[in-house]
């Protein structure tokens, strides 16, 4: 299975995407070619390799005349859809597009029909977001897969003004998908990188285990004293493990870090799981129980791959009340997983479906996308995530 991996360490924009996609052996030419049929005129793209914070990484740049022009998604659509790009990466840029739209208009109150881009609708945004879709079409992965986004902090100038960071626009398409702020005082996921990771993601959280065939790196813009603006691409083939006994499921080992804790203001549990989740752990969650002197406490329980345990038993020691940990080794067997997208009245909803033998045993979809798809047609929702999943059998 052909894995691309995200590493959006320093953030996530367009041209970040498309670079990081050339490094790792996209072919630019061949690219450029089918970009060239959108009936867009007065732009020229190039890649060249650069430098961010001591460390090499393909620069994406789009040049455009002066003569740039605001578009509603209407006018957008008629663009991608006049061009020769395959149907499918016309079909994934237009469901970018509109995730953005949606995410502008509730942004700012307003319906999606009035939503008029201003960087968005301009020609080197298109460009951006059409390429991006291209070039993982032309790379044909099995599963596309994402770090939790780094946001940045502070403001950002926008055509609406000065807007804190995340942008409103960006604070709605992450939503359901891990992200965090740091002490870098930019704006490092744009609405753009929000909206491609968003459509294009079939999950996020840490590098699964794979044999790496080749990387990537897309620079950004700007330069920041001590951290290259870089986003990073890994492609590998995914590994799996010895198999059980009759070789129907995949198998592997995980850690299980728990303790119990009885003197903590309870409202400290969640800022501490959130955390977990940020570093990497699979699963963590609390189990009340009663200790002795039949004290109320409540167990913390946190699951991690083996290279991650240092960090989350840290993680615990440094942000509860507990003077200890326990720690253990458990075998775990797995449904082999496969990610698929069906599309709902033109949207894509992702699908994780879980095999044994082959066959499908069970199929759930992703909610952010089915409560997407049930907010166009207009459809409860609890019939997109009842019926999606036969879809797939």
């Amino acid at each position: 299975m052909k894995i691309l991996y995200f590493d959006c360490f320093s953030g996530i924009s367009g041209d970040m995407l498309t670079g990081a996609l050339m490094g790792a052996g996209c072919d630019f030419k061949k690219w450029r070619g089918s970009m060239e049929t959108l009936p867009l005129d007065g732009w020229s793209a190039s890649v060249k390799k650069v430098r961010r914070g001591g460390l090499s990484g393909t620069k994406f740049t789009v040049k455009t005349s002066s003569n740039q022009h605001r578009r509603n998604l209407p006018q957008i659509e008629k663009i991608i859809k006049k061009s020769s790009l395959p149907q499918a990466v016309k079909g994934r840029s237009l469901t970018v597009f509109e995730r953005l739209a949606r995410a502008e208009a509730r942004a700012h109150g307003i319906g999606i029909d009035e939503v008029h881009f201003h960087e968005i609708g301009a020609v080197d945004s298109i460009i951006d977001i059409a390429g991006v879709c291209l070039a993982i079409h032309m790379l044909a992965p099995d599963r596309i897969l994402f770090s939790a986004l780094n946001l940045g902090s502070g403001e950002v100038k926008t055509a609406h003004g000065v807007l804190p960071v995340p942008a409103p626009a960006t604070a709605e398409l992450i939503k359901g998908i891990p992200a965090y702020q740091s002490d870098v005082r930019a704006e490092l996921t744009t609405p753009t990188g929000a909206a491609l990771a968003a459509e294009l993601s079939d999950g996020f959280g840490p590098m699964p285990a794979m044999k790496v065939k080749s990387t990537g790196s897309g620079a950004g813009d700007m330069e920041f004293p001590g951290r290259p603006n870089l986003l990073r691409l890994f492609i590998g083939e995914s590994e799996t493990g010895n198999g059980s006994a009759t070789g129907d499921y995949e198998e592997d080992s995980v850690v299980l870090v728990e303790t119990n804790i009885d003197d903590m203001d309870p409202r400290v549990y969640e800022y501490v799981m959130e955390k977990l989740l940020k570093a990497g752990t699979l699963d963590v969650w609390l189990t009340p129980i009663i200790m002795k002197k039949s004290r109320p406490a409540a167990t913390l329980s946190a699951l991690c791959a083996r290279d991650n345990e240092s960090a989350i038993i840290d993680i615990i020691m440094e942000e509860t009340t507990t003077f200890g940990v326990r720690v253990s080794e458990l075998r775990r067997y797995k449904l082999a997983r496969e990610f698929r997208k069906t599309r709902v009245s033109g949207i894509n909803v992702r699908v994780k479906a879980g095999k044994r033998g082959g066959k499908v045993l069970k199929a759930v979809p992703e909610y952010e996308d089915a409560k997407l798809a049930a907010e166009r047609t207009k459809t409860p929702l609890k019939d997109i995530l009842n019926g999606l999943p036969a879809l797939l059998k």
